[in-house]
């Protein structure tokens, strides 16, 4: 009877048995979570202009802790697969080669070939490191987006119910302090029981007061999810790979994702954060933006700022529209439109027209247009509400003119913290 050549060659044993579904996880879900970001990015600059500065916070939140979730779930999903490439490449060469590594063949002198033979560990031991290596970030990686999409559903719908609370009673508090109070009267408890059953633990009697209170409180946090066996995963990491180092690892994941969001945020805010621009001549004064005219400005990007048709007017008539931005309109008008309380319909609608017309006078090449009449519209590119006036420009001279709107004070604003802020929006533009 023959004998088979060569035995078949199976995965070790020891392999993990859940790679298959890793990759095919990892596969599917890559690029739809490449995707993510970018779609968060659309939806908040979007959404931004039509909230006031006490839902802002809200809203910022939401899309860090969003987009820090869609982030880690990027990167781990394409390191994973990267890993994997790698283990399965190892699998591959081994099934090819193997003899292993021939350090005969390598072109090296005595000295390396006897340090590299004196080195533990084959072929087998690489892919069973490169297997693990693949399967630990797969899981940490889920894990810390658990933990952040977590914290983003506590907090954000906490701060959400207070702020809803605080306009319901019309309670003058700032919601995101209480938060931060609510939160650190929540976890003071669990922190001093945690540090009294640490350094007194093995001291306190069994049956005291002390050690039935601490006993109680961290039997209360443990019941309610903040464990530390309630997220597996965590606990398996921590206890075997090293507490402090893997503690660091997740936090220091967390926080980098966090913060690299925080900046991209503003930055995509600002055109000249990232760059080399230090010696550009830079003037809120001076500067063209393609937020200022129609046939320049992105409407998913760009800030609500007043704008025209273009920069170079044809036409008799100059368009101006004047978003309305719920953060600095709405806090002026309750401090300025006094004269439309107790008025209802057109009265009403006509009283607050009139005080935002006010609140944005428009002077064209330095002199005030005292003539000037708002309507009430909205942005057809955005949907969102907006004073448009038409401004008659048939006997400007050619060349370069210059329209100032006003723009009311930040209801938010501090000492110091609108310096860099002129007070208006200048849009240049030629006839």
């Amino acid at each position: 009877m023959s004998q088979p050549i060569e035995d078949a060659r199976h995965l070790s044993r020891r392999t993990t048995p859940t790679w298959e579904v890793e990759l095919l996880i990892s596969g599917v879900a890559v690029f739809a979570m490449l995707q993510v970001p970018g779609w968060l990015d659309d939806r908040m600059f979007a959404l931004e202009p039509r909230v006031g500065s006490d839902w802002r916070p809200v809203l910022v939140l939401f899309y860090i802790y969003s987009k820090s979730t869609a982030v880690v779930l990027a990167a781990t999903f394409a390191i994973h697969l990267l890993l994997r490439a790698q283990w399965i490449a190892l699998v591959g060469m081994d099934s090819v080669y193997p003899q292993g590594v021939q350090l005969d063949r390598l072109r090296m002198g005595p000295i390396q070939r006897a340090i590299e033979g004196a080195r533990p560990g084959t072929i087998a031991d690489a892919i069973e490191r490169a297997d693990n290596r693949a399967s630990v970030l797969f899981a940490i990686g889920v894990s810390i987006a658990t933990i952040i999409a977590s914290i983003c559903i506590f907090f954000c719908g906490s701060l959400l119910l207070v702020n809803l609370l605080a306009q319901a009673f019309a309670w003058p508090i700032d919601p995101l302090k209480v938060m931060w109070g609510i939160f650190g009267l929540v976890m003071l408890p669990f922190a001093s029981a945690g540090m009294t059953d640490q350094l007194r633990g093995d001291s306190l009697r069994p049956g005291g007061i002390v050690y039935r209170t601490v006993a109680a409180t961290l039997r209360f946090y443990t019941r309610i999810g903040m464990g530390r066996r309630n997220n597996h995963v965590i606990a398996l990491l921590t206890s075997n790979g090293g507490e402090r180092r893997m503690m660091a690892v997740v936090f220091g994941v967390m926080l980098a994702a966090l913060a690299g969001v925080g900046v991209a945020y503003a930055a995509m805010g600002t055109s000249t954060l990232a760059g080399s621009y230090r010696l550009f001549p830079d003037s809120a004064l001076q500067r063209l933006l393609p937020e200022h005219y129609d046939d320049q400005r992105n409407p998913a990007r760009d800030p609500a700022l007043p704008f025209v048709q273009s920069s170079v007017i044809a036409g008799p008539y100059l368009k101006l529209v004047v978003p309305y931005r719920p953060d600095r309109d709405e806090p002026a008008m309750r401090k300025h439109c006094t004269q439309a309380s107790g008025l209802e319909g057109e009265a009403l609608a006509s009283a607050r027209r009139a005080c935002l017309q006010a609140l944005h006078p428009v002077a064209l090449d330095g002199t005030p247009l005292q003539d000037l009449q708002y309507e009430i519209a909205s942005d057809p590119r955005t949907d969102r509400p907006a004073l448009l006036a038409m401004i008659d420009v048939r006997t400007l001279a050619p060349g370069r003119h210059e329209l100032r709107i006003a723009r009311p004070p930040r209801g938010d604003s501090k000492p110091g913290k609108d310096d860099e802020d002129p007070g208006f929006d200048t849009i240049p533009f030629w006839r």
